[in-house]
């Protein structure tokens, strides 16, 4: 998120800021449907699972970077993890999806509920509001942005796998790594068919040659075979590429949907890609391929009676492998409904004058929250904190201009 220019120390402290609460949060949150004597349990794996829901807010949040304040992240993110866990809890114990990599109630979630927010936050800041020119990156922002693709190119496969062991860990991370290769290289030969003058471009480099692990991440621990997962890894980085050049700008334009970061690019059509994989994958799944495995990939097959050949198989609910495949797109489907409606809904909330709002012009700029070094030249002298920021130029300097907020009860 640091290849805002002007937005890195926004970009990387609100981001550790929400993670940490956001982790503690979830542990609460999560607890509460898995209480033990009225007691909720806390351990590695608990720790996992509420880092791995930190990182659907954190998703979110990259549709709305520099378009909100600390005070709206927070409570956008208190409302998500609340609704995120409501909403994994009916797709894993009620509908039984099967989703290894959290494809789904993650990427999904967490794409589609930041983008409803960026909608009605977009909506609230139409008029004379001029567009912000500070929404770019620079040769210095767009490296360490590009570090931070690579660390996350290289442990993906371990958010993929992590909460997985033996036969099915083993093929997560094959299925993994290969999906995130050739999704890298076809991520640069589609950017350098896209760009004028066959150039990469380092929006698509830094975004797309990730969308390969989030579309095989329902299915990593499938019998998806190395072919297949290099065929979605190819789907998926020319798919990520082509929102980026195309849809991305039409999206904005038409629906008035600002994605700062392109999360419906990176996160959410290549995780609907992999609800629909997942689906495919569980469709045509056997009892002759995947032996007693089966059974703990996809709990609702195992047989309501007794197993002939696995006496100590816990009952099932006897599904078939087509209504399997049906339940895997049901719970597709309704993460989408949730997450739309859910942050609309926060948006609305997040927008009133209870949070801090910040006017479109004064957005991804690092100076109203942090103090910065003083070899860099402010844009905005003077300004008070509260709860709404109302922000209006007094007058213009020969070569900056001096802006007020006015705090407003």
């Amino acid at each position: 998120m640091t290849f805002l220019r002007r937005y890195g120390f926004s970009s990387v402290g609100f981001n550790f800021l929400l993670a940490s609460l956001m982790v503690q949060w979830s542990i609460l949150c999560r607890g509460f449907y898995h209480l033990e004597d009225t007691k909720i349990s806390i351990s590695v794996l608990s720790l996992l699972k509420a880092d791995i829901a930190a990182a659907a807010v954190l998703i979110s949040m990259g549709a709305v970077l520099g378009q909100t304040s600390y005070v709206q992240l927070l409570v956008m993110g208190f409302v998500e993890i609340a609704v995120f866990c409501a909403n994994e809890y009916l797709g894993v114990e009620v509908f039984k999806v099967s989703d290894a990599g959290a494809s789904i109630f993650v990427h999904v979630m967490g794409a589609y509920f930041g983008l409803a927010v960026s909608y009605v936050l977009c909506r609230n800041k139409k008029g004379s509001e001029v567009a912000n020119t500070l929404e770019g990156s620079n040769y210095t922002s767009d490296l360490f942005a590009m570090i931070g693709t690579i660390f996350l190119w290289m442990f993906w496969p371990s958010f993929n796998a992590g909460e997985l062991s033996g036969d099915e860990r083993h093929r997560a991370l094959i299925n993994t790594y290969l999906s995130l290769a050739s999704c890298c290289v076809t991520a640069f030969s589609v950017s350098a068919i896209l760009t004028p003058g066959y150039k990469f471009d380092m929006v698509h480099i830094q975004n797309s040659t990730l969308a390969g692990g989030v579309a095989v991440g329902t299915s990593a621990n499938m019998m998806l075979q190395p072919y297949g997962a290099l065929i979605v890894g190819v789907i998926a980085g020319s798919l990520s590429v082509f929102g980026y050049s195309v849809l991305t700008p039409i999206i904005d334009k038409k629906l008035n949907i600002h994605d700062t970061c392109g999360v419906h690019n990176l996160h959410g059509m290549p995780g609907v890609l992999a609800g629909l994989v997942g689906a495919l994958m569980a469709a045509v799944a056997s009892e002759s391929n995947y032996h007693k495995k089966l059974y703990s990939i996809f709990p609702a097959r195992a047989p309501i009676t007794p197993h002939d050949e696995y006496p100590d198989l816990p009952p099932g609910l006897g599904r078939t492998a087509g209504l399997q495949a049906g339940y895997q797109i049901l719970g597709l489907v309704v993460t989408l409904v949730i997450a739309i409606i859910a942050g609309v809904l926060t948006g609305y909330l997040v927008s009133g004058e209870c949070t801090t709002i910040i006017l479109r012009k004064f957005e991804h700029n690092d100076e109203l929250f942090w103090k910065l070094p003083e070899d860099e030249k402010p844009a905005i002298q003077e300004f008070k904190f509260g709860p709404v920021f109302r922000v209006q130029p007094i007058e213009k300097l020969q070569k900056a201009s001096v802006t007020m907020v006015d705090l407003l009860a």
